[in-house]
């Protein structure tokens, strides 16, 4: 042991007092709020209104998954979703509710979902920063 680990005067009871009433009147900083898992661009916030609006019957919103396929490993995958699920990720912009499948979430985050109409191309882009690679018809991407 050291000299001064020795010297080392202990607190006193109304310091530690102090310390715990200060730290129980909520003197902390409040959390930072979340970052949402995925975004929407635009477009893409007005392609899902159509497509919801075109479905006919009520939804809760549509769902994103991912699902091994292609020759990178995964391809993102998007449904009607008529029930919220137990564990489903929830986001919500611009009056449109997206679902995120729990098993996606980790491979989803930090996305931005666009839809780009192009000539050779029409569809929703995913622009992913988790992405390490895809592969080279763009069906597929590995993280």
């Amino acid at each position: 042991m050291n000299d001064q680990a020795l010297n080392t005067p202990a607190p006193n009871a109304e310091a530690v007092a102090a310390g715990a009433a200060q730290r129980s009147t909520g003197s902390r900083r409040a959390p930072r709020p979340r970052p949402a898992a995925i975004a929407l661009t635009a477009a893409a916030v007005e392609r899902v209104k159509a497509l919801l609006d075109k479905r006919g019957k009520p939804s809760a919103g549509i769902r994103i998954g991912v699902r091994t396929k292609g020759c990178s490993g995964l391809s993102y995958t998007l449904e009607y979703a008529d029930a919220k699920g137990p564990a489903d990720e929830v986001v919500e912009q611009d009056g449109v509710t997206v679902l995120i499948d729990p098993k996606a979430t980790m491979f989803i985050l930090g996305t931005e979902m666009d839809y780009v109409e192009e000539k050779l191309q029409t569809g929703f882009v995913f622009r992913n920063p988790n992405e390490k690679g895809r592969c080279g018809c763009g069906e597929s991407f590995h993280v």
